[in-house]
């Protein structure tokens, strides 16, 4: 295959190039409106019973779950008449708008549960109907003549509506300022690694490829399925950080062909078939280790699923096919705007040192020398960094994900300072099959039985309001929503914070409570049970697929059943040091000052780890078979194992570590978000790629792998002839000893 690819390549590259071009025009045009197809949400599992209630509400009883709150601000009370008639005013206008409905607030209910404890706030809660897009052009269009100064009162807007819109909003701000940050500074990286301006841009080019594509393909499949918006996060990570992994190593490669004497077409036949090979066999590892995420039934997660394969098989792609027809076309003028000439010291000779393949080397001559030491040592660092994960406390995404000066986040905060109850986290609990006679005595028995629980304020029912085990309001009109023909539902209201390990309890009680009727609990603390409890049932089947898929592509590339194992412990082990990290930091509260002024919520959003791991697998995977390449190919050669890691961190490690800088410059710009959220993913897969490339890749793989010695290769007889017969490798060439690879020829001019 890579002999028909390496001809189709030297054969027609500005075909290829011309076809690139029109794939990237396309894909421009094609995906340029993508992010406005996006949604905010898919953190719940459809099928669960937090979600089935939430359908049957909307079908239902469509102005039962308010998602839109109005915070009115009294100076003078809200109490006060001329308060009171502006904010029943302000009820009345939104109760008229298109698309709301529901809409009560304390000076029609006088609902405690709606005023503040000091009596300078008062809510004003409703719903926005329709869908998630619907409702957010109708917020955008009611909000302005709502937000702010009305007489006595100031108005701000909160509610699950606002959160989701200023979330999107949010998001695609700081994935603009990401992209500003992160392309500069990769471009930069690139030309210190290559010292050629020509050489840094060839990666910088297939990211882009890769990026529009997949903008092109989530606009496809958003025509099909919902799909989060912080897809294009991960879209534009992965993008450049892969891009530049399988540019680094495509390109290093043709230019140790290059150097060596080999011309062009050749040398780039030779790349393909030995970088290109391990290039196209790391893409496939990493989108096995993506696909994964398809097992759960989150569209949150399923979106970077959807977007990690699509961005990994473009760049792989354009990797196999544009850039080495960008190679011929720039034949030896590859090495040409050496940008780094002025700065850089020359040997006596006019050439310049490999110190990168030096250092590396020395490294790995340091580590097999020592293997225990360093194995140890690297071990403690690991396991120590991952102790805090013993104590992680997950929750679901709320409001305090977004910026503490942002309308929504303040909303919540004052809700969740000053106000008895939390009227925007109620629990809904839905009954089925209540009919006529039953309705009234059976609810009521139910309510106040609900009412009774820890952590319950009231109980909000047709059958009337209750409260500690008693009738505190009498039923009235306004509770006529609570009930249709055949179904009723009750909104208890917790006094807990909405996502804690309490709320979750109450909602665990609530369903163990005997009910004469089938019901349904949902609402915020419910979707987190169901969502922790999906995760739970799917993990299993998700981490079999991934690495059992991972272990047999890197048996079929190494012939041996301890390396695969090895990889996948070593990359477990890494993982966790790292879920310890983000714990320390976001749940625990330290250092953000430092990494930016974001709120410490006590837990962990319970789908993050999910999808860190997924990720970070894949991308530890492909470090892991761009350093086994090089060794696998030294070891067939020589038979020597210790020579072969040696050889291979010489010819890997700089590859690995300039790509891992690379990967992490774009994941700390996309940890610049806004977003406790997204800061949480960039900079903690940041460190997952750091500690990846340096600590294990440097330390852990060659220190493990000179202690197995020859058990490195074992496997068991069939399965030594399977791999004859169907296993993969690099064949090409391979040097007999490390080597200086020269940067200019005889002449002094670069080659």
């Amino acid at each position: 295959m890579f002999e028909r690819l390496a001809r189709l390549t030297t054969a027609r590259p500005r075909l290829i190039l011309f076809l690139a071009l029109l794939f990237a025009a396309g894909a421009v045009v094609l995906g340029g409106g993508v992010a406005d197809r996006l949604q905010g949400g898919g953190t719940t599992d459809p099928a669960a019973e937090s979600s089935q209630a939430a359908r049957l509400l909307d079908r239902e009883f469509a102005a039962g779950r308010p998602n839109l709150a109005l915070l009115v601000k009294a100076d003078a009370g809200v109490d006060d008449p001329a308060v009171t008639a502006e904010a029943e005013r302000l009820t009345e206008r939104l109760a008229a708008e298109h698309d709301v409905q529901g809409v009560t607030s304390y000076w029609q209910a006088k609902s405690p549960a709606l005023r503040s404890e000091n009596g300078r706030y008062g809510l004003v809660v409703a719903r926005v109907t329709d869908t998630e897009t619907e409702a957010d052009d109708t917020l955008k269009a009611l909000a302005p003549h709502y937000r702010g100064s009305h007489g006595p009162v100031d108005v701000s807007i909160g509610g699950a509506a606002q959160i989701r819109a200023e979330v999107q909003d949010t998001s695609r701000e700081d994935l603009a300022r990401a992209e500003v940050i992160a392309l500069p500074l990769t471009l930069l990286i690139l030309v210190l690694v290559f010292r050629s301006a020509v050489a840094a841009l060839l990666p910088v080019i297939i990211g882009l490829i890769a990026i529009v594509g997949t903008n092109a393909s989530l606009r496809v499949i958003t025509g099909f399925t919902d799909v989060s918006v912080f897809a294009l996060n991960l879209t534009t990570a992965l993008g450049l950080g892969l891009a530049v992994d399988y540019g680094l190593f495509i390109v290093r490669r043709y230019r140790e062909e290059l150097h060596g004497g080999a011309p062009p077409a050749t040398a780039v036949r030779t790349t393909l078939g030995t970088a290109g090979r391990t290039v196209a066999f790391s893409a496939l590892t990493v989108a096995v280790a993506l696909s994964a995420m398809l097992l759960f039934p989150m569209y949150y997660l399923r979106s970077f699923a959807y977007a990690g394969i699509s961005v990994v098989l473009i760049a792989a792609a354009a990797a196999l096919l544009v850039l080495p027809a960008l190679l011929l076309v720039l034949g030896r003028r590859i090495d040409a705007l050496d940008l780094t000439r002025f700065f850089r010291r020359r040997s006596a000779e006019g050439t310049a040192p490999d110190a990168s393949g030096r250092r590396w080397r020395r490294i790995g001559e340091a580590v097999v020398k020592r293997p225990v030491v360093f194995a140890v040592t690297a071990v403690a660092f690991l396991v120590a960094l991952g102790a805090p994960f013993l104590g992680v406390t997950f929750g679901n995404i709320d409001d305090r994900q977004l910026p503490k000066d942002a309308e929504a986040h303040q909303v919540h905060q004052v809700i969740r300072d000053g106000f008895t109850s939390r009227p925007t986290g109620e629990l809904d609990v839905v009954a089925q099959g209540v009919d006529g006679r039953s309705r009234a005595t059976d609810i009521a028995s139910y309510a106040t039985t609900l009412s009774r629980l820890d952590g319950v304020v009231r109980v909000n029912s047709s059958a009337g309001t209750y409260a500690e085990g008693r009738l505190v309001q009498q039923p009235g009109p306004a509770n006529a929503r609570y009930t249709t023909t055949g179904a009723s539902y009750l909104a208890v209201e917790p006094s807990l914070e909405d996502v804690s390990p309490e709320s979750q309890d109450l909602v665990r009680a609530i369903r163990d409570v005997p009910s004469p009727f089938p019901v349904l609990v949902g609402g915020g603390a419910a979707e987190l049970v169901d969502t922790q409890d999906t995760l739970a049932d799917r993990l299993p089947y998700a981490l079999l697929a991934m690495v059992g898929v991972t272990m047999i592509l890197l048996f079929l590339m190494t012939g041996s059943v301890v390396v695969p194992l090895k990889a996948v412990v070593l990359n477990v082990l890494s993982l966790s040091a790292t879920f310890g990290a983000l714990v320390w930091v976001f749940q625990d509260g330290h250092l953000s000052g430092l990494l930016g002024d974001f709120t410490v919520t006590g837990f962990i959003p319970a789908t993050l780890p999910v999808l860190m791991f997924c990720v970070a697998f894949g991308l530890s995977m492909d470090y892991e078979v761009f350093v086994l390449s090089r060794i696998k190919e030294e070891y067939d050669r020589t038979g020597d194992t210790t020579r072969a890691i040696v050889f291979g961190l010489q010819r890997s490690g700089g590859v690995v570590t300039a790509a891992a800088a690379v990967l992490s410059v774009v994941l700390v710009a996309i940890g610049t978000s806004q977003i406790t959220n997204m800061k949480m993913l960039g900079l903690g897969l940041a460190l997952a790629v750091l500690m990846d490339a340096i600590v294990v890749r440097g330390v852990l793989v060659p220190s493990v792998m000179t202690l197995l010695g020859r058990a490195n290769w074992w496997a068991p007889g069939p399965l030594r002839r399977l791999h004859g017969r169907f296993g993969i490798s690099e064949g090409g060439p391979s040097e007999t000893a490390p080597v200086t690879v020269p940067t200019r020829n005889k002449a002094g001019e670069p080659v």
